[in-house]
């Protein structure tokens, strides 16, 4: 089912009063080829288009959908918000139980300040890590993504890698000069970039989980030397959890390693759907952050009530149902179902999965730990595979570098049907061209 005629002239209108018809890039479909399709309501594991089409989703909005799309109890939760009211601009009772839902899941984070969306958070991270060491320098890694921060957007993954674009264009040389970026998994190069200008490096922030440019999952060993390197020169070490976070479990990444951060962003899960942000760190950390310290930062919509409202009703959700067990259960059924289709292809695919996060990695016969390991040339192939589940009902990121998400609203019969449907695409494109 590609798209249909009514999704077709709504696509073309958008293309006259939108850049590129899209307000996120990696919708237009450019790396897939085709016209998107049009969204006119989800529920549960679908999606429903203008033209009567349904889908099965393993988009999940990009990840912050983890109990399925209109869940009742979060849609009962933001109707009785905005019966209250849309927005305030003052503190709300929402938002410090959004906090304090943090506050108790995740290690090391004593505060949280909610902002908007997940650049926003990473942003605000970047900055309070300056201004709590008084540095200049920010470390990054090639091929991690954390918004469309100017700072940040260097060697970025995501939609850049989609487009064939290392970094961004309107990045100025001071931006750049004010940013170092490494590869990931590399100890030697981590050791020589300490080695040379540690005591000027403010923050080093990595996705401890990379799940941006493919799912590009880390060795403890690496992510506990990259700790101890960064305490022993007085950096913070950020972590973009705004993936990651109240996603693999409700301690992130943190808790599954074992390492506790000094600076964490949060986003998606936390909104349960509707825009939301957060970063957050110690006492200490937070205290330079106004109106108490010097580190401006502010937002007229930050801690909406109706995004609270969301946010709340998910984590509560995820807490009182074992959600993030249930979830864990369903992904080792995709192993079981998917794995054996895959290891069963004529061409090189890899299952890379944690928790309800998973990835086909092609032309990998093992999970790649770096962007320099993913080969952009199987783009065809998977150009085949998405258009051949899009015909049967099934939609995957429209990008071979996107991961994908189960939900608590998948059952294993729709993993059963994803399996079928794989297996028979590539059976139909054996040679990977």
């Amino acid at each position: 089912m590609s798209a249909g005629p009514k999704s077709k002239q709504l696509f073309e209108r958008a293309r006259e009063v939108m850049p590129g018809g899209v307000n996120s890039p990696v919708r237009a479909f450019r790396a897939v080829g085709g016209t998107p399709l049009v969204i006119e309501r989800a529920e549960g594991a679908h999606l429903y288009s203008v033209d009567g089409d349904e889908y099965l989703d393993f988009v999940c909005s990009w990840g912050p959908l983890i109990l399925g799309h209109a869940h009742p109890e979060v849609v009962e939760a933001v109707v009785d918000a905005i019966r209250r009211g849309t927005t305030y601009g003052a503190p709300t009772p929402g938002e410090v139980e959004l906090a304090t839902h943090v506050v108790d899941a995740y290690p090391a984070i004593e505060q949280i300040r909610c902002v908007s969306s997940g650049t926003e958070a990473t942003m605000s991270a970047v900055r309070l890590a300056r201004g709590a060491t008084g540095r200049d320098l920010i470390v990054k890694f090639e091929g991690c993504y954390h918004g469309h921060v100017d700072a940040l957007l260097i060697s970025a993954g995501s939609g850049l890698v989609t487009f064939g674009k290392p970094s961004s264009e309107g990045v100025t040389p001071g931006m750049v000069e004010s940013t170092r970026v490494i590869p990931l998994d590399d100890e030697a190069q981590l050791e020589a970039l300490f080695a040379e200008v540690g005591e000027r490096i403010a923050g080093v922030v990595l996705e401890p989980i990379p799940a941006n440019n493919g799912l590009l999952l880390q060795r403890p060993e690496w992510l506990g030397h990259l700790r101890q390197l960064t305490r022993d020169h007085g950096a913070l070490l950020i972590f973009d959890e705004v993936i990651s976070g109240f996603r693999v479990g409700p301690g992130g990444a943190a808790e599954m390693y074992g390492i506790q951060p000094d600076i964490a962003a949060f986003g998606k899960v936390i909104g349960g759907g509707l825009p939301v942000g957060a970063f957050g760190a110690s006492k200490e950390i937070m205290g330079h952050l106004a109106p108490n310290g010097g580190v401006y930062q502010a937002g007229t919509l930050s801690g909406n009530p109706v995004a609270m409202a969301a946010g709340v009703t998910t984590l509560r959700y995820l807490k009182q149902n074992d959600g993030w067990q249930r979830l864990e259960e369903l992904g080792r059924y995709l192993d079981t179902t998917l794995g054996p289709v895959l290891e069963g292809a004529e061409i090189p695919v890899r299952l890379v999965r944690v928790g309800s996060v998973f990835w086909m990695a092609l032309g990998c016969d093992s999970a790649p730990r770096s962007s320099a390991e993913i080969d952009g040339t199987w783009a065809e192939t998977y150009r085949h595979l998405f258009h051949h589940l899009l015909e049967k009902g099934i939609a995957i990121a429209p990008s071979m570098y996107e991961v994908g998400f189960l939900s608590l609203a998948h059952r294993r019969e729709h993993i059963d049907r994803l399996a079928e449907i794989l297996g028979e695409a590539l059976a139909g494109r054996p040679d990977g061209v």
